[in-house]
């Protein structure tokens, strides 16, 4: 079992699979296009992918996490590293490396330190002095009401403008009515004189 954790065994099985996509995307496009010999490549293709997939059932799924970034070496299958401790593998019980021990403590002292840096900015927070905080919501208040009174006053001379265009449209309707009253006189009297 050990060639199926080889990386020259991923990349042959990376290839297989790759190619029977291919083959199976060719024979799609021929059937698609109805090109002479669509039939056999669809069937080629896909009994291709068929083995892949049946290949792939039997090999097992492949890890998804990678500890080769924390521990170099851990990707060839047969180094024999001993992670924080010195000496082989399997041998009497091991010695903590100070060393390493130390660096890896060290990133975490770094971050305690920024942690420690953030605090103190969140202390200094603490002691701003909001004592004028009061007046500034007490004068927004005042702008805030100011400004409702003035779209209220707004409204009211919305409706008052209204108003006016229907009487200045009424006044046009009977100022019609007298023009034409006018007419009708002035065509009396004309009429009054022969």
């Amino acid at each position: 079992m050990s060639f199926v954790k080889t990386k020259g065994f991923k990349y042959i099985k990376n290839l297989l699979i790759g190619a029977g996509a291919a083959v199976v995307l060719m024979g799609a496009l021929f059937k698609l296009e109805s090109w002479e010999g669509a039939s056999e490549m669809l069937i080629i293709g896909l009994s291709v992918e068929a083995m892949i997939f049946l290949f792939l059932g039997i090999i097992g799924p492949e890890k998804d996490y990678y500890w080769e970034k924390l521990y170099p070496g851990l990707d060839d299958y047969h180094s024999r590293i001993a992670p924080l401790t010195e000496g082989e593998v399997g041998a009497a019980p091991p010695a903590i490396n100070g060393e390493v021990v130390e660096q890896q403590l060290g990133g975490m002292l770094n971050e305690l330190q920024s942690m420690s840096s953030s605090l103190g900015s969140l202390k200094s927070l603490q002691e701003v002095d909001f004592s004028d905080t009061g007046k500034q919501l007490e004068t927004m208040n005042n702008f805030y009401t100011r400004m409702n009174e003035a779209m209220a006053n707004l409204s009211d001379s919305l409706e008052d403008t209204a108003k006016y265009k229907e009487q200045l449209s009424s006044l046009n309707q009977n100022l019609g009515s007298l023009n034409s009253v006018y007419g009708n006189v002035l065509a009396a009297m004309s009429n009054i004189g022969k």
